[in-house]
This record gives structure tokens, C-alpha cells and sequence, in this order.
């Protein structure tokens, strides 16, 4: 199983995703800002694992708050905090990170810093370990979802690179294939980065899960060829209602699959869930660079000048979602009171 990052002594270790397939490197993080820039830039992606990175990056910032001071130093983590929430607006994760560990500085108000800074460095290592515990459970709940013989639509990357280890979507479709089930991944490109065939497909082919890539529209197609059995991606948010947001596409095969009576699962982590927001329609969209549009492998493959609009995330509304898959079993609509269960029946901490 790929591990996407870890601790060094002083530093943080994140396989940079931007070089994948062709190389597998480790980008070394040593200071706050180079986390937040690992995850602008997609060094490391996907919401569990941004939510992991964004702990650990605080827990790196904070060693370097030089003071004994307790009011000073909260002051400047909450700082470093806001920070880190601006780095990507759309994904849960990173926010229900920075804010689990706000409350363990809030919380250790009579400890020293030092110890304040220890605790937040072993709960970022939790929050990784426990990242993959999750997906565990998640590929399991899963399971019963997948047919034997089954043909699967993925698209973007929800495997190992995008958690802390194993995957969300990928777990689910891993899990099948260690139970022996008999099933054949189709993958996605995914543009305009190509986490589709340059990620999932490389995960797939790691552990010799059969896999086929096709471009990203030729997925109606096969759906209407009858030539896809289920399709299964992850989330970056859900609202209180079950709309979702994913990566740019998803959208559009949620209705395409729904037109042709297939169905459309998402795999997500509790965390992944934000119960304050109604629906999907107030779930912030990130809008990146339209040179990412514009250009493959750093040249430019549309005329000079031309204008390009680049949404990372499109919402899917709940009525196209079969199902959501979490670590606590498999939920199905009405949503809204399905989710509200998930937070109602106990104190979540995310733990």
C-alpha cells in the first residue's frame, strides 16, 4: 500500500503527486508554508489526505512559534491556522483538521507550550493513523455493494494517494478485489491534471487490479453500451442533504449513470460530511489556474491568449447517489435524516 506522508525528525515527507507515474519522490516540507504550498499546487491532493497534511503542517508551524507565552502562542497558531483554511476552500477535511487541532490549544490553556506542542504533533500522527483505519472499515462497508464479475467506473484519484493510506472509492474497489471478487476497473482521465490515468490507474496497476483507461467522455458510451456495472468516486464535501462535491465531472456521470439505471455510489469518511450546510449549492467551488486548461506537461496546447475557465469540483445533488459509504456502514436517502443520524447518535470527534 502506498503511504503518501509521514514525519521525518524536523520535517514532513509527501509523495509529490505532480511527478507521478514517471517518478516517485518525496517532496521534504519543513516549515508551515511549504505544506500550504505542497497543497495549492497539488503536490499532495484529495481531501482525507489534505486533511492529514493539514494537521501535521500545523504541528510543524507550531515548533517554530518561538515563546513561553501562552496567550502569544495561540495567538500566532490561530493565525497560522487561517492560513492553512484559505489553501483550499472546498474540501471539509482540511477545515475538520484545523479545527480538531484548535481545540487542543484551546483546551491545554493551563499546560506549557511545550507541551501544547508535543500533543498537537502526536495528534496529527493520529489522525494519519487513524485516516487509514477508517478507509479499512470503509472498503468493507463497501463491499457488499460490488458484484462479482463486476465492471467499475472510478473517476479522479480516491485511492491510498488521496488519504492517509488504502482510499475511500479505491478502498472499496481494493477490498472487493482481496475478497476474491472477479472485477475490472474503468478509469478516467481526469483532466485537465490527469489524476485518473496518472494516479488511480498507477495504484491499480501496482497491485495488479485489472484496469482499462478511457478519455473522460467516453464514459457515457459505456454506460449506454451497458458496459459499466456501478460507478463509485469520492467526495470533498457533503452537505446535510447528501449533495456532493467531487472533482469536476462527477456530475455529469452521476446523471448519465442515472439515465441508464446504474448505480452511483460515494465512498467518504465522516469527516468528509459537513452537516452545517443545507445543501450543495452553498459548498464554496474552488477555481483554479486556466493555464492548467490551456496546457499539458507544461506546454501549451491552446492558442496563445485564449481564455479558460478552470472549476476543480462540480456539485452532485443527492438524488443521483445511490448510496454513501462511511466508516460507520452504508447510508441511503432520505439523507438529510441519514446524516443528521451520523452526528446525533453520538459525540463525533472525527476519532
Amino acid at each position: 500500500m502506498i503511504h503518501t506522508i509521514r514525519w521525518g525528525s524536523n520535517c514532513i515527507y509527501i509523495i509529490d503527486q505532480r511527478r507521478l507515474p514517471q517518478k516517485k519522490e518525496w517532496l521534504v516540507c519543513r516549515s508551515l508554508q511549504d505544506v500550504i504550498t505542497a497543497v495549492r499546487e497539488m503536490a499532495i491532493r484529495g481531501a482525507p489526505a489534505i486533511g492529514v497534511a493539514a494537521a501535521m503542517g500545523l504541528a510543524l508551524g507550531s515548533h517554530s512559534i518561538k515563546t513561553e507565552k501562552y496567550g502569544t502562542f495561540r495567538r500566532r497558531f490561530l493565525e497560522m491556522a487561517q492560513q492553512m483554511k484559505l489553501a483550499r476552500p472546498t474540501a471539509a477535511n482540511l477545515r475538520w483538521a484545523v479545527e480538531r487541532m484548535i481545540r487542543i490549544v484551546e483546551r491545554m490553556h493551563d499546560n506549557n507550550v511545550k507541551e501544547i506542542k508535543e500533543a498537537i504533533r502526536k495528534e496529527s500522527q493520529i489522525i494519519l493513523e487513524k485516516d487509514i483505519e477508517i478507509n479499512l472499515k470503509i472498503g468493507q462497508n463497501g463491499l457488499g455493494l460490488i458484484p462479482d464479475g463486476a465492471t467499475i467506473l472510478t473517476h479522479c484519484n480516491a485511492g491510498a494517494l488521496a488519504t492517509g493510506g488504502y482510499g475511500t472509492a479505491l478502498g472499496v474497489i481494493r477490498a472487493a478485489y482481496e475478497a476474491g471478487k472477479n472485477i475490472h476497473v474503468i478509469v478516467d482521465e481526469t483532466r485537465p491534471l490527469l489524476q485518473g490515468v496518472r494516479l488511480t490507474a498507477f495504484e491499480l496497476m501496482e497491485e495488479n487490479i485489472p484496469v482499462t483507461v478511457i478519455v473522460d467522455s467516453a464514459a457515457g458510451y459505456l454506460m449506454r453500451k451497458k458496459m459499466i456495472d456501478l460507478v463509485i468516486t469520492g467526495a470533498d464535501r457533503i452537505a446535510l442533504n447528501g449533495d456532493m462535491a467531487n472533482k469536476i465531472g462527477s456530475y455529469q456521470l452521476a446523471v448519465i449513470a442515472k439515465e441508464n439505471k446504474i448505480p452511483f455510489y460515494v465512498a467518504a469518511p465522516i469527516s468528509t460530511f459537513d452537516p452545517d450546510l443545507k445543501n450543495g449549492d452553498l459548498i464554496p467551488i474552488e477555481e483554479r489556474e486556466p493555464k492548467e486548461v490551456i496546457s499539458f506537461a507544461g506546454h501549451l496546447i491552446g492558442p496563445e491568449g485564449v481564455d479558460a475557465f478552470n472549476p476543480a469540483f462540480d456539485i452532485t445533488p443527492a438524488k443521483y447517489i445511490s448510496a454513501i459509504i462511511t466508516e460507520k456502514g452504508v447510508i441511503k436517502p432520505p439523507y438529510r435524516r441519514s446524516i443528521r443520524n451520523l452526528f446525533d447518535t453520538e459525540d463525533y470527534s472525527g476519532t
